[in-house]
Order: C-alpha cells, then sequence, then structure tokens
C-alpha cells in the first residue's frame, strides 16, 4: 500500500452527536493506515446538540485529534474552509461527518497520486433521495459546462489534495458552492484531477441539510459569479 508522508484529516459537523465519534474513530484507524504522522479535526460548525462536547472530550482523549468550532455557524462551505485552513500537513483528506462514506476507501485516493496531483471520489451508488440526486445532475452538468472540468461527481465530500494548493488560491465561496470553486480552482492552477469510485451509504443518524430551496437557488446564482471571475482571472 502506498504511504503519505504526512496527512491531515477533517470533517465538518452541524448537529452529528450520534454520529462524530463513530467518524472520528474511522478516521483514525483509517488515516493511520496510510501514514504515520496523522492529524485529525473536527469541525463543529455551531452545532445546536452536544457535538461541540463530544468532539471536545475526543481531542482531551487523543493527541492526534483536534476540535475547532465555528461560533456561529458558518455554513457547509463555511465549516470546509476552517479545515483546510486549520491543517498543519502536507496532505489534507476531507469528508463528511455523518458517516455516509467508508473512510478505509481513502487509499484508493492515495494509490491515484502516481498519476495526479489532486484525488476524488464519486459516488458509486448514491445513498440520498431522488430529488436530491437530481439536483446534484443537474448542478453537475451546468458545473461541467461553464468550467469544462471532467469531474463525475462535483460534490463527492471524499477529496484528497496537497496542502500547498491553499497557498495559490482563495477560497470565496462560504456555501454549497465550495466543492465547485475549490476543484474549478485547482484545475486553472493546473492541478491534475482523477477520480476513483467510492461507496456511499444511507444516513443511520442525524438530519441531513443543505436541499432547501433557498439554498440551491442561492447557489446557483453565485455559481455565475464564480465563473466570470475564474475567466476573468480573479
Amino acid at each position: 500500500m502506498n504511504k503519505l508522508p504526512c496527512l491531515s484529516i477533517f470533517m465538518p459537523c452541524y448537529n452529528e452527536e450520534a454520529n462524530v465519534e463513530r467518524v472520528t474513530r474511522a478516521a483514525i484507524e483509517a488515516g493511520s493506515k496510510v501514514t504515520d504522522d496523522l492529524e485529525v479535526i473536527i469541525v463543529n460548525d455551531g452545532s445546536r446538540d452536544r457535538t461541540g462536547q463530544v468532539a471536545d472530550s475526543l481531542a482531551a482523549a487523543d493527541p492526534r485529534v483536534r476540535a475547532v468550532h465555528n461560533i456561529p455557524n458558518q455554513g457547509y462551505g463555511g465549516a470546509v474552509v476552517r479545515g483546510l485552513t486549520e491543517t498543519r500537513k502536507d496532505w489534507i483528506f476531507f469528508t463528511d461527518g455523518d458517516g455516509q462514506f467508508d473512510m478505509n476507501e481513502i487509499p484508493k485516493l492515495v494509490a491515484l497520486l502516481d498519476r495526479c496531483d489532486f484525488a476524488v471520489g464519486y459516488r458509486i451508488d448514491r445513498a440520498d433521495p431522488m430529488m436530491r440526486k437530481l439536483n446534484a445532475w443537474a448542478w453537475g452538468t451546468l458545473v461541467r459546462f461553464l468550467f469544462g472540468l471532467k469531474v463525475r461527481d462535483i460534490d463527492c465530500a471524499f477529496k484528497l489534495l496537497p496542502r500547498k494548493l491553499m497557498q495559490q488560491i482563495k477560497l470565496e465561496s462560504r456555501g454549497a458552492l465550495i466543492s465547485t470553486e475549490l476543484l474549478a480552482r485547482a484545475a486553472k492552477a493546473g492541478y491534475r484531477i482523477e477520480e476513483v469510485g467510492v461507496h456511499h451509504y444511507p444516513r443511520t443518524a442525524g438530519t441531513q441539510t443543505g436541499a432547501k430551496l433557498g439554498v440551491i437557488l442561492r447557489a446557483f446564482k453565485e455559481l455565475f459569479k464564480l465563473s466570470g471571475k475564474i475567466k476573468r482571472g480573479e
């Protein structure tokens, strides 16, 4: 198995008290298989349940774990940016804190680094409601058209990237556009992006967020603004 010299893993979490411990322990176990220098960061995005307390307890019990807290809630994009900012290792992997991905598939991304700079997963069989799948299809089709990205699953929360990328680009998105902006700016900067299939599982606890009409409409509006900025080199 290929190994990384070091790795930061972070997970945005909003009201994930039922998932955060399981996901954090899975991150430690899986991350330890691909590197000997690991940190795991729990990004508590202003949760209203006990996510923050559980995260702090996990951090106190294991020096490899850190908990950071967005107060107030910054939204998904804000939580991703916070995680990217907090990382200290040369390689960064992030996924969601809801436990819908298998951390043991991280080696699939590591294996891609022989031929790419930025490795991302695509969901083999997306375990989401049909309306959410349709929204994702429409969004992905538009994103690929606007940016020329050859990525089949834009918003798949299973990504491995070099930390040096974050020193070369500035992310402005703080909402649903964050994955699109990250990929588009990486491609614009010349980073080679490759995908591999990963499994996606139904949520077993907590409540899914992000599919509200207002969030979707705002994301489409911001998408066209981002397209213009990147074309202008901003």
